[in-house]
């Protein structure tokens, strides 16, 4: 169980939280583990070909700083994908993320596995998604999220939707939504030395 800090919040994280429904940030305040979608939500879902197959993907060094923060803070962190590819693994190994799952069909049972192995209910799951693959497990977890390049009727399943869109800094804002929640963003911007994130100029 996440112990909630009762201290005074910093103000960037009033800022943050004056934004979010109370609702949303009760539910955030549990998150052990947040799962991303990649294709859509950590890239703009755009997939560059060449005539050997897939080539390109492009990441947003916020997001990536954003999952950064959240390890660092205790949370674990996850990403999940129907596709398959050596660009993710690149990503994934580059950000320190332990749980790489492609190649996913069933995301809801992998997620299932998942917790099982990291002894994590799935009320304690905030998952990031975009389109119907991630349905039902959005649909099961704690908290569910999104982002607005994603069908209207996939937002509506989300207890909140970024304003920034998929590989736009939209995975930013909710991993700056969940820290701010637990507390957990102030000291990372109040600490001498500052978290060890990805070079952003």
């Amino acid at each position: 169980m996440t112990m909630i800090n009762t201290r005074i919040l910093h103000p960037v994280e009033s800022l943050i939280l004056s934004k979010i429904p109370d609702f949303v940030k009760e539910r955030a305040r549990d998150i052990e583990l947040v799962v991303f979608d990649v294709d859509g939500v950590l890239t703009d879902g755009s997939l560059y070909y060449s005539a050997n197959g897939e080539s390109q993907k492009c990441f947003h060094a916020l997001d990536g700083h954003g999952m950064k923060m959240l390890i660092q803070s205790g949370i674990q962190v996850a990403m999940m994908t129907g596709r398959q590819s050596e660009i993710t693994n690149r990503r994934a190994a580059e950000l320190g993320i332990p749980h790489l799952l492609q190649n996913v069909r069933n995301k809801r049972q992998a997620l299932t596995e998942l917790c099982q192995e990291l002894n994590i209910e799935l009320n304690q799951v905030a998952f990031i998604g975009d389109d119907l693959i991630d349905l039902a497990v959005m649909q099961r977890v704690g908290l569910a999220l999104s982002v607005p390049n994603a069908p209207i009727y996939i937002q509506q399943a989300a207890h909140w939707v970024s304003q920034l869109a998929g590989g736009q800094g939209g995975a930013r804002e909710h991993c700056d939504m969940i820290l701010a929640s637990q507390g957990l963003l102030g000291p990372l911007l109040s600490h001498d030395s500052p978290i060890q994130g990805e070079v952003i100029q």
